[in-house]
């Protein structure tokens, strides 16, 4: 008999979302793969001479458990230079990707039945993470408001219960860019309430929009002493597969990271790691500046395409790599509003994948039974053919009818 604790867990949705676009093109669909959260690109190479280096010198030995001093050192350079204040090594942990930063912060934080505020649509190992760690994730719907949290709602989600706050920005998988009035407000309500911020940037190199990206300890320095910073090298060097990440907090958090991690993972990948120092130390910026080149470009060829849409709303895509499509008028078509039986998104997704052959992620993975995701990060030349399939077939997609019981059914509701 297995832990009860994994009777509530279940594969990531964008994973499994990634297995359905392998199983269709190994069945022979010509598929265009628009699920995977990671940039196609090459090595920046900074990142391939730092790593042969640490190669060549033979390091293969255990590191600090939270990583290389000289690394840390280097994070918090980069963190000072970001945020406007001053950061220490003892107040950075190198991590195993940002999962880990997080799964950290998680365990380090919750006590069985605290509660943690995730606005919604959520990426699907917030609320995972929380409920390993013991605790209760509390969805707040953004939906309604452009899928930007309103203060008002996570002011009402707060109870004696509430530990922290997820801040997601840029938003995984919505886009959305949380302004600098919004993360004060959260900042404020953190401080009033007694509250973490759990501060999720991943995505903070890659801004569409005038909006421009927060650090929230920049726009209110009071919320820092309760605030954990979560990033990776995953999307900003396109390194998804080298598993670096890192967090940053008080040191007495860290030092509690630090405790756990040892016995966990302990350090992160040892050439991983001088592979980032030797960025950080050597970097011009000329490859983050083509990698965001490259998917603003994406982002306009697919912002035109995708205003093809004749029942869909065009995504803003304000900053990541990620169309996210509210598909609501598709799965819950007038009159028939409401979702029975399989009307719903996922049904549309795998429809989407046998008969256009397109691959994307379903709102249900995230928490949205309305909402697809599709990245603009594939390969140049295959996004034009994707988002065209897409378009026509969303455009043509009808459930048909219901069974006219069905309809008397309803009508008697």
């Amino acid at each position: 008999m297995l832990a009860q604790r994994t009777a509530m867990l279940k594969g990531s949705g964008t994973a499994a979302a990634r297995a359905a676009a392998k199983e269709a093109s190994d069945a022979g669909i010509q598929v265009v793969d628009l699920t995977a959260g990671e940039i196609w690109t090459g090595l920046a190479p900074t990142i391939r001479d730092g790593a042969i280096a640490a190669i060549d010198k033979g390091i293969n030995r255990y590191t600090d458990t939270i990583g290389v001093m000289e690394l840390r050192e280097a994070l918090a350079r980069k963190l000072t230079a970001e945020t406007g204040q001053n950061w220490g090594a003892s107040e950075i942990a190198v991590t195993t990707g940002a999962k880990q930063a997080l799964f950290n912060a998680a365990m380090v934080l919750l006590n069985p039945g605290d509660e943690v505020i995730i606005p919604a649509p959520y990426w699907t190992t917030f609320p995972a993470q929380v409920q390993i760690a013991g605790g209760v994730p509390v969805h707040v719907d953004t939906r309604a408001n452009g899928f930007v949290p309103r203060i008002e709602d996570i002011s009402a989600a707060v109870t004696a219960r509430t530990r922290a706050i997820v801040v997601n920005t840029p938003n995984n998988p919505t886009g959305t860019v949380y302004d600098a009035a919004l993360l004060r407000a959260l900042g404020e309500l953190a401080i009033e309430r007694d509250l973490w911020i759990i501060f999720d940037e991943c995505y903070r190199d890659f801004i569409h929009t005038d909006v421009g990206h927060h650090p929230i300890v920049s726009v209110i320095p009071e919320v820092r002493s309760r605030t954990v910073i979560v990033n990776a090298f995953s999307k900003a060097l396109a390194l998804t597969g080298w598993r670096i990440g890192y967090l940053a907090g008080p040191d007495y958090l860290v030092s509690a990271v630090k405790a756990l991690q040892s016995h966990t993972t302990s350090n992160p990948n040892v050439i991983a790691q001088h592979a980032a120092l030797h960025h950080l130390q050597n970097t011009d910026g000329s490859f983050e500046a083509g990698l965001q080149k490259q998917l603003s470009s994406a982002r306009e060829i697919g912002i035109r395409v995708l205003s093809g849409l004749s029942r869909i709303p065009v995504p803003t895509a304000m900053g990541g790599f990620y169309f996210y499509l509210d598909v609501k008028n598709l799965v819950a078509p007038e009159p028939w509003n409401l979702v029975i039986g399989d009307r719903d998104v996922d049904l549309l997704v795998r429809e989407l994948i046998a008969k256009a052959g397109v691959a994307t992620v379903s709102g249900t993975a995230f928490g949205d039974p309305y909402g697809m995701r599709l990245s603009y990060g594939i390969p140049p030349d295959r996004l034009p053919e994707g988002l065209d399939r897409l378009v026509e077939f969303l455009n043509a997609w009808s459930y048909g009818a219901p069974p006219e019981a069905e309809i008397k059914e309803r009508e008697l509701l």
